[in-house]
Protein backbone atom coordinates (compact mmCIF):
# COMPACT_ATOMS: atom_id res chain seq x y z
CA UNK A 1 0.00 0.00 0.00
CA UNK A 2 2.97 2.48 0.90
CA UNK A 3 4.62 1.65 -2.20
CA UNK A 4 1.63 2.25 -4.66
CA UNK A 5 0.90 5.64 -2.64
CA UNK A 6 4.75 6.75 -3.08
CA UNK A 7 4.86 5.84 -7.17
CA UNK A 8 1.36 8.13 -6.99
CA UNK A 9 3.30 10.78 -5.80
CA UNK A 10 6.03 10.67 -7.54
CA UNK A 11 4.91 10.69 -10.93
CA UNK A 12 2.11 13.74 -9.85
CA UNK A 13 5.85 15.27 -9.14
CA UNK A 14 5.73 15.52 -5.11
CA UNK A 15 9.25 16.47 -4.55
CA UNK A 16 9.16 15.30 -0.76
CA UNK A 17 7.50 11.55 -0.97
CA UNK A 18 7.98 11.17 2.44
CA UNK A 19 6.20 14.09 4.43
CA UNK A 20 3.38 14.12 1.76
CA UNK A 21 2.91 10.30 2.82
CA UNK A 22 2.98 10.64 6.24
CA UNK A 23 1.03 13.90 5.99
CA UNK A 24 -1.51 12.48 3.89
CA UNK A 25 -1.99 9.25 6.58
CA UNK A 26 -2.08 11.61 9.21
CA UNK A 27 -5.07 13.50 7.41
CA UNK A 28 -6.33 10.06 6.37
CA UNK A 29 -6.24 8.59 10.40
CA UNK A 30 -7.85 12.00 11.29
CA UNK A 31 -10.45 11.67 8.50
CA UNK A 32 -11.47 7.97 9.47
CA UNK A 33 -11.29 8.74 13.13
CA UNK A 34 -13.72 11.88 12.54
CA UNK A 35 -16.01 9.91 10.54
CA UNK A 36 -16.27 7.00 13.52
CA UNK A 37 -16.97 9.39 16.34
CA UNK A 38 -20.04 10.99 14.39
CA UNK A 39 -21.33 7.09 13.20
CA UNK A 40 -21.24 6.25 16.87
CA UNK A 41 -22.14 9.22 19.11
CA UNK A 42 -23.94 11.08 16.53
CA UNK A 43 -25.74 7.68 15.09
CA UNK A 44 -25.44 4.73 16.87
CA UNK A 45 -25.66 6.26 20.74
CA UNK A 46 -28.41 8.27 20.08
CA UNK A 47 -30.58 5.59 18.29
CA UNK A 48 -30.08 3.53 21.65
CA UNK A 49 -30.73 6.19 24.04
CA UNK A 50 -33.79 6.81 22.26
CA UNK A 51 -34.98 3.43 22.32
CA UNK A 52 -33.87 2.72 25.66
CA UNK A 53 -36.16 2.88 28.75
CA UNK A 54 -35.77 5.61 30.95
CA UNK A 55 -35.79 3.84 33.90
CA UNK A 56 -33.76 0.91 33.23
CA UNK A 57 -34.00 -2.52 34.80
CA UNK A 58 -32.02 -5.52 35.78
CA UNK A 59 -28.97 -5.70 33.15
CA UNK A 60 -29.77 -2.51 31.68
CA UNK A 61 -28.70 -0.54 34.59
CA UNK A 62 -25.12 -1.62 33.80
CA UNK A 63 -25.01 0.37 30.52
CA UNK A 64 -26.04 3.59 30.36
CA UNK A 65 -24.99 6.47 28.43
CA UNK A 66 -21.66 7.21 30.04
CA UNK A 67 -21.06 3.71 29.84
CA UNK A 68 -21.92 3.44 25.93
CA UNK A 69 -19.99 6.86 24.99
CA UNK A 70 -16.45 5.87 27.21
CA UNK A 71 -16.75 2.36 25.04
CA UNK A 72 -17.07 4.01 21.82
CA UNK A 73 -13.90 6.49 22.92
CA UNK A 74 -11.90 3.45 23.46
CA UNK A 75 -12.75 2.11 20.78
CA UNK A 76 -11.78 5.27 18.52
CA UNK A 77 -8.54 4.80 19.55
CA UNK A 78 -7.71 1.44 18.97
CA UNK A 79 -8.72 2.12 15.19
CA UNK A 80 -6.51 4.75 15.57
CA UNK A 81 -3.65 2.44 16.47
CA UNK A 82 -4.63 -0.39 14.05
CA UNK A 83 -4.30 2.39 11.00
CA UNK A 84 -1.27 4.11 12.11
CA UNK A 85 0.67 0.45 12.77
CA UNK A 86 -0.95 -0.58 9.14
CA UNK A 87 -0.19 2.71 7.03
CA UNK A 88 3.46 4.38 9.18
CA UNK A 89 6.82 2.81 8.97
CA UNK A 90 7.81 0.70 12.13
CA UNK A 91 10.61 2.88 13.03
CA UNK A 92 8.66 6.04 12.38
CA UNK A 93 8.83 8.70 15.00
CA UNK A 94 5.38 10.09 14.03
CA UNK A 95 4.28 5.86 14.63
CA UNK A 96 5.89 6.06 18.18
CA UNK A 97 4.39 9.65 19.24
CA UNK A 98 0.74 8.25 17.98
CA UNK A 99 1.10 5.34 19.91
CA UNK A 100 2.03 6.52 22.77
CA UNK A 101 -0.78 9.33 22.34
CA UNK A 102 -3.44 6.26 21.65
CA UNK A 103 -2.31 4.08 24.33
CA UNK A 104 -2.65 6.82 26.71
CA UNK A 105 -6.08 7.57 25.25
CA UNK A 106 -7.22 3.56 25.55
CA UNK A 107 -5.64 3.71 29.18
CA UNK A 108 -7.95 6.65 29.95
CA UNK A 109 -11.26 6.05 28.22
CA UNK A 110 -10.79 2.29 29.36
CA UNK A 111 -10.21 2.88 33.18
CA UNK A 112 -13.34 5.61 32.85
CA UNK A 113 -15.96 3.01 30.97
CA UNK A 114 -14.57 0.94 33.79
CA UNK A 115 -15.43 2.93 36.46
CA UNK A 116 -19.23 3.38 34.55
CA UNK A 117 -19.53 -0.15 35.14
CA UNK A 118 -18.50 -0.29 38.27
CA UNK A 119 -21.29 2.67 38.74
CA UNK A 120 -23.85 0.57 36.95
CA UNK A 121 -23.04 -2.39 39.24
CA UNK A 122 -23.39 -0.12 42.35
CA UNK A 123 -27.07 1.20 41.11
CA UNK A 124 -28.05 -2.91 40.50
CA UNK A 125 -27.06 -3.56 43.64
CA UNK A 126 -28.90 -0.50 45.98
CA UNK A 127 -32.37 -2.31 44.25
CA UNK A 128 -31.74 -5.57 46.28
CA UNK A 129 -31.32 -6.41 50.15
CA UNK A 130 -27.79 -7.25 50.39
CA UNK A 131 -27.10 -3.43 49.79
CA UNK A 132 -28.01 -2.75 53.41
CA UNK A 133 -25.86 -5.25 54.76
CA UNK A 134 -22.52 -4.86 52.44
CA UNK A 135 -20.53 -1.30 51.94
CA UNK A 136 -20.69 -1.94 48.32
CA UNK A 137 -19.86 2.33 47.87
CA UNK A 138 -16.85 1.81 49.88
CA UNK A 139 -16.21 -1.89 48.13
CA UNK A 140 -16.35 -0.06 44.55
CA UNK A 141 -14.32 2.87 45.77
CA UNK A 142 -11.80 0.55 46.76
CA UNK A 143 -12.12 -1.23 43.56
CA UNK A 144 -11.54 2.66 41.34
CA UNK A 145 -8.78 3.51 43.42
CA UNK A 146 -6.88 0.36 42.35
CA UNK A 147 -7.81 0.74 38.99
CA UNK A 148 -7.03 4.46 38.77
CA UNK A 149 -3.28 3.82 40.21
CA UNK A 150 -3.05 0.58 37.48
CA UNK A 151 -3.88 3.12 35.08
CA UNK A 152 -1.24 5.41 36.23
CA UNK A 153 1.64 3.32 36.13
CA UNK A 154 0.51 1.64 32.70
CA UNK A 155 0.51 5.11 31.21
CA UNK A 156 3.60 6.18 32.99
CA UNK A 157 5.20 2.89 31.55
CA UNK A 158 3.78 4.05 28.14
CA UNK A 159 5.39 7.49 28.37
CA UNK A 160 8.68 6.41 29.30
CA UNK A 161 8.40 3.28 26.87
CA UNK A 162 8.97 0.96 29.89
CA UNK A 163 6.94 -2.38 30.47
CA UNK A 164 5.02 -1.76 33.25
CA UNK A 165 6.39 -4.88 34.91
CA UNK A 166 9.37 -2.52 35.82
CA UNK A 167 7.53 -0.05 37.41
CA UNK A 168 5.57 -2.99 39.13
CA UNK A 169 8.70 -4.28 40.47
CA UNK A 170 9.88 -1.02 41.86
CA UNK A 171 6.75 -0.16 43.25
CA UNK A 172 8.03 -2.06 46.66
CA UNK A 173 10.70 0.88 47.05
CA UNK A 174 7.47 3.36 47.40
CA UNK A 175 5.18 1.66 49.13
CA UNK A 176 5.94 3.95 52.31
CA UNK A 177 5.13 6.94 50.32
CA UNK A 178 1.77 5.14 49.17
CA UNK A 179 0.68 4.00 52.07
CA UNK A 180 1.58 7.90 53.38
CA UNK A 181 -0.56 9.53 50.27
CA UNK A 182 -3.29 6.67 50.71
CA UNK A 183 -3.18 6.90 53.96
CA UNK A 184 -7.10 7.10 54.61
CA UNK A 185 -8.92 5.64 51.76
CA UNK A 186 -6.36 2.47 52.84
CA UNK A 187 -7.80 3.11 56.31
CA UNK A 188 -10.89 3.21 54.88
CA UNK A 189 -10.94 0.13 52.82
CA UNK A 190 -9.87 -2.20 55.54
CA UNK A 191 -12.30 -0.44 57.83
CA UNK A 192 -15.35 -0.97 55.23
CA UNK A 193 -14.35 -4.70 55.07
CA UNK A 194 -14.38 -5.26 58.54
CA UNK A 195 -17.33 -3.93 58.99
CA UNK A 196 -19.07 -5.93 56.08
CA UNK A 197 -17.25 -8.72 57.44
CA UNK A 198 -18.82 -8.71 61.02
CA UNK A 199 -22.31 -6.81 59.69
CA UNK A 200 -21.40 -4.37 62.46
CA UNK A 201 -23.09 -1.33 60.19
CA UNK A 202 -25.48 -0.97 56.96
CA UNK A 203 -26.77 1.62 55.01
CA UNK A 204 -30.34 2.21 56.79
CA UNK A 205 -29.08 1.79 61.19
CA UNK A 206 -29.77 3.90 63.38
CA UNK A 207 -26.21 4.67 64.55
CA UNK A 208 -25.35 6.55 68.01
CA UNK A 209 -21.84 7.79 68.48
CA UNK A 210 -21.72 10.64 71.01
CA UNK A 211 -17.95 11.35 70.47
CA UNK A 212 -18.80 12.40 66.76
CA UNK A 213 -22.05 13.92 68.15
CA UNK A 214 -23.64 11.43 65.83
CA UNK A 215 -27.04 9.83 66.47
CA UNK A 216 -29.61 9.44 63.33
CA UNK A 217 -29.74 6.91 60.06
CA UNK A 218 -26.65 5.85 58.20
CA UNK A 219 -27.40 7.15 54.44
CA UNK A 220 -24.01 6.40 53.13
CA UNK A 221 -20.86 4.21 53.56
CA UNK A 222 -18.29 5.47 51.50
CA UNK A 223 -14.69 4.39 50.65
CA UNK A 224 -13.61 6.72 53.93
CA UNK A 225 -16.27 8.05 55.58
CA UNK A 226 -19.82 7.49 56.78
CA UNK A 227 -22.28 9.76 56.53
CA UNK A 228 -25.36 9.88 59.20
CA UNK A 229 -28.18 11.75 59.39
CA UNK A 230 -28.80 12.77 62.62
CA UNK A 231 -32.54 13.33 64.24
CA UNK A 232 -31.94 17.07 63.78
CA UNK A 233 -31.68 16.40 59.97
CA UNK A 234 -28.19 17.72 60.04
CA UNK A 235 -25.04 15.61 58.37
CA UNK A 236 -21.92 14.15 60.32
CA UNK A 237 -19.54 12.03 58.81
CA UNK A 238 -17.20 10.07 60.42
CA UNK A 239 -14.40 8.09 59.13
CA UNK A 240 -14.41 4.64 58.68
CA UNK A 241 -11.61 3.38 60.77
CA UNK A 242 -12.81 5.47 63.68
CA UNK A 243 -16.13 2.64 64.25
CA UNK A 244 -13.32 0.17 64.36
CA UNK A 245 -10.91 1.56 66.66
CA UNK A 246 -13.78 3.40 68.94
CA UNK A 247 -17.24 2.18 70.15
CA UNK A 248 -20.55 2.80 68.65
CA UNK A 249 -24.06 1.71 69.09
CA UNK A 250 -26.30 0.48 66.27
CA UNK A 251 -29.82 0.48 67.28
CA UNK A 252 -31.20 -2.31 64.18
CA UNK A 253 -31.72 -5.14 66.68
CA UNK A 254 -34.51 -3.34 68.32
CA UNK A 255 -36.33 -3.56 64.32
CA UNK A 256 -35.22 -7.58 64.50
CA UNK A 257 -36.31 -8.32 68.04
CA UNK A 258 -39.52 -5.96 67.26
CA UNK A 259 -39.03 -4.44 70.77
CA UNK A 260 -37.55 -1.36 71.70
CA UNK A 261 -36.84 -1.06 75.29
CA UNK A 262 -38.87 1.49 77.98
CA UNK A 263 -36.52 2.42 81.15
CA UNK A 264 -37.95 4.80 83.29
CA UNK A 265 -38.14 5.29 86.61
CA UNK A 266 -40.75 8.02 88.82
CA UNK A 267 -39.70 9.23 92.25
CA UNK A 268 -42.25 8.67 95.18
CA UNK A 269 -42.27 10.66 98.58
CA UNK A 270 -40.86 8.18 101.42
CA UNK A 271 -42.81 9.92 103.76
CA UNK A 272 -46.26 8.50 102.33
CA UNK A 273 -44.50 4.95 102.16
CA UNK A 274 -46.36 2.71 104.79
CA UNK A 275 -49.18 -0.75 105.48
CA UNK A 276 -51.51 -0.76 103.76
CA UNK A 277 -54.98 -0.35 105.94
CA UNK A 278 -57.84 -2.70 105.57
CA UNK A 279 -60.02 0.41 103.73
CA UNK A 280 -56.90 0.36 101.52
CA UNK A 281 -57.42 -2.93 100.56
CA UNK A 282 -61.13 -3.52 99.89
CA UNK A 283 -60.80 -0.36 97.64
CA UNK A 284 -58.04 -1.94 95.39
CA UNK A 285 -60.01 -5.23 95.24
CA UNK A 286 -62.10 -3.12 92.98
CA UNK A 287 -58.99 -3.23 90.54
CA UNK A 288 -59.57 -6.15 88.19
CA UNK A 289 -55.36 -6.04 87.89
CA UNK A 290 -54.85 -6.26 92.03
CA UNK A 291 -57.88 -8.69 92.96
CA UNK A 292 -56.34 -12.25 92.64
CA UNK A 293 -52.93 -10.84 93.90
CA UNK A 294 -54.18 -9.12 97.14
CA UNK A 295 -56.15 -12.59 97.89
CA UNK A 296 -53.42 -14.52 97.41
CA UNK A 297 -51.19 -12.70 98.87
CA UNK A 298 -53.08 -12.04 102.35
CA UNK A 299 -53.51 -15.95 102.57
CA UNK A 300 -49.82 -16.01 102.33
CA UNK A 301 -49.27 -13.46 104.85
CA UNK A 302 -51.85 -15.11 107.71
CA UNK A 303 -50.50 -18.12 106.75
CA UNK A 304 -47.23 -17.19 107.47
CA UNK A 305 -47.63 -15.25 110.46
CA UNK A 306 -49.87 -18.56 111.41
CA UNK A 307 -46.70 -20.46 111.39
CA UNK A 308 -44.62 -17.93 113.49
CA UNK A 309 -47.43 -16.99 115.98
CA UNK A 310 -47.07 -13.76 115.35
CA UNK A 311 -50.32 -11.16 115.88
CA UNK A 312 -51.44 -9.98 112.44
CA UNK A 313 -51.64 -6.34 114.06
CA UNK A 314 -48.02 -6.13 114.99
CA UNK A 315 -46.17 -3.10 113.22
CA UNK A 316 -42.62 -4.65 113.94
CA UNK A 317 -43.39 -8.73 113.83
CA UNK A 318 -45.75 -9.22 111.13
CA UNK A 319 -45.79 -9.45 107.54
CA UNK A 320 -48.42 -7.35 106.23
CA UNK A 321 -48.61 -5.71 102.39
CA UNK A 322 -47.88 -2.02 102.11
CA UNK A 323 -49.12 0.53 99.58
CA UNK A 324 -45.78 0.76 98.00
CA UNK A 325 -45.65 -2.96 97.39
CA UNK A 326 -49.31 -2.82 95.87
CA UNK A 327 -48.42 -0.43 93.73
CA UNK A 328 -45.57 -2.63 91.95
CA UNK A 329 -47.56 -5.95 91.76
CA UNK A 330 -50.58 -3.45 90.07
CA UNK A 331 -48.01 -1.82 87.63
CA UNK A 332 -46.74 -5.06 86.69
CA UNK A 333 -49.66 -6.77 86.40
CA UNK A 334 -50.44 -3.54 84.00
CA UNK A 335 -47.12 -4.13 81.84
CA UNK A 336 -47.80 -7.52 81.40
CA UNK A 337 -51.38 -6.90 79.94
CA UNK A 338 -50.82 -3.76 77.79
CA UNK A 339 -51.12 -4.50 74.11
CA UNK A 340 -47.84 -2.59 73.22
CA UNK A 341 -45.54 -4.56 75.68
CA UNK A 342 -44.31 -7.60 74.61
CA UNK A 343 -44.87 -10.23 77.31
CA UNK A 344 -42.23 -12.76 76.17
CA UNK A 345 -39.34 -10.12 76.75
CA UNK A 346 -38.37 -9.39 80.16
CA UNK A 347 -40.45 -6.62 81.90
CA UNK A 348 -40.45 -6.09 85.73
CA UNK A 349 -41.05 -2.32 88.00
CA UNK A 350 -38.15 -2.42 90.26
CA UNK A 351 -37.06 -0.10 93.46
CA UNK A 352 -33.79 1.56 93.53
CA UNK A 353 -31.51 2.79 95.26
CA UNK A 354 -33.68 5.70 97.54
CA UNK A 355 -31.88 9.33 98.39
CA UNK A 356 -32.77 12.68 98.71
CA UNK A 357 -34.75 13.00 96.08
CA UNK A 358 -37.26 10.00 96.95
CA UNK A 359 -37.40 6.34 96.44
CA UNK A 360 -37.07 5.71 92.55
CA UNK A 361 -39.42 3.27 91.27
CA UNK A 362 -38.51 2.15 87.66
CA UNK A 363 -40.72 0.88 84.90
CA UNK A 364 -38.94 -1.60 82.50
CA UNK A 365 -39.76 -3.63 79.47
CA UNK A 366 -40.03 -3.47 75.16
CA UNK A 367 -42.56 -1.66 73.61
CA UNK A 368 -43.75 -3.00 70.27
CA UNK A 369 -43.64 0.10 68.67
CA UNK A 370 -39.84 0.89 67.11
CA UNK A 371 -40.65 4.16 65.35
CA UNK A 372 -39.84 7.30 67.39
CA UNK A 373 -43.56 8.68 67.73
CA UNK A 374 -45.20 5.63 68.10
CA UNK A 375 -43.25 4.40 70.88
CA UNK A 376 -42.82 7.80 72.74
CA UNK A 377 -46.84 7.78 72.62
CA UNK A 378 -46.77 4.69 73.95
CA UNK A 379 -44.47 5.29 76.79
CA UNK A 380 -46.32 8.99 77.87
CA UNK A 381 -49.33 6.83 77.70
CA UNK A 382 -48.30 4.39 79.94
CA UNK A 383 -46.56 7.06 82.37
CA UNK A 384 -49.77 9.22 82.13
CA UNK A 385 -51.77 6.15 83.90
CA UNK A 386 -48.80 5.72 86.59
CA UNK A 387 -49.01 9.31 87.33
CA UNK A 388 -52.96 9.43 87.42
CA UNK A 389 -53.06 5.78 89.91
CA UNK A 390 -50.51 7.20 92.93
CA UNK A 391 -53.27 8.73 94.76
CA UNK A 392 -55.52 5.32 94.91
CA UNK A 393 -52.23 3.88 96.49
CA UNK A 394 -51.90 7.03 99.12
CA UNK A 395 -48.50 7.80 96.99
CA UNK A 396 -47.23 11.05 96.02
CA UNK A 397 -44.67 12.14 93.60
CA UNK A 398 -41.38 13.62 95.18
CA UNK A 399 -40.63 16.76 93.66
CA UNK A 400 -38.58 20.32 94.87
CA UNK A 401 -40.34 22.73 96.22
CA UNK A 402 -41.36 25.30 93.53
CA UNK A 403 -41.94 28.89 94.09
CA UNK A 404 -45.85 28.51 94.02
CA UNK A 405 -45.22 25.94 97.18
CA UNK A 406 -43.22 29.00 98.59
CA UNK A 407 -45.83 31.32 98.14
CA UNK A 408 -48.46 29.08 99.96
CA UNK A 409 -46.44 28.66 102.79
CA UNK A 410 -45.64 32.41 103.03
CA UNK A 411 -49.39 32.87 102.56
CA UNK A 412 -50.34 30.28 105.29
CA UNK A 413 -48.15 31.63 107.61
CA UNK A 414 -49.27 35.08 107.14
CA UNK A 415 -52.51 34.41 107.42
CA UNK A 416 -51.63 31.99 111.03
CA UNK A 417 -50.21 35.39 112.34
CA UNK A 418 -52.88 37.96 111.26
CA UNK A 419 -55.40 35.10 113.46
CA UNK A 420 -52.74 35.24 116.32
CA UNK A 421 -53.06 39.17 116.26
CA UNK A 422 -56.30 38.92 116.12
CA UNK A 423 -56.65 36.34 118.85
CA UNK A 424 -54.53 38.24 120.93
CA UNK A 425 -56.77 41.67 120.39
CA UNK A 426 -60.04 39.60 121.79
CA UNK A 427 -57.93 38.61 124.54
CA UNK A 428 -57.08 41.95 125.58
CA UNK A 429 -60.71 43.28 125.12
CA UNK A 430 -62.10 40.65 127.02
CA UNK A 431 -59.84 41.49 129.84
Amino acid sequence: MKERLNELLSELGVENVELVYTLSVIGLIALVSLVIHLVLHRGLLRFLARFSPSRPRGAATLFDRRLAARLALAAQGVIVYVLARAFLDADSWVLELVETLTNLWIVLFGVLALFSLLDGFERLGQRTEASRRVPLRGLFQGVKLVAAILGVIIAIAFLIGKSPLILFSGLGAMTAVVLLVFRDPILGLVAGIQLSANDMLSVGDWLQMDDYGADGDVIDISLTTVKVRNWDQTITSIPNYALISDSFKNWRNIDIVGGRRIKRSIRLDASCVGFATDEDLQRLRKAELLADYIEEKIEELDRDNEERGVDPESITDARRLTNIGLLRAYLTQYLGAHDSIRSDLTYMVRQLQAGDDGIPLELYGFCTETSWIPYETVQADIFDHVYSVLPAFGLRLHQSPTGHDVRDVGRALAAAGEQRRKDETKNLESD
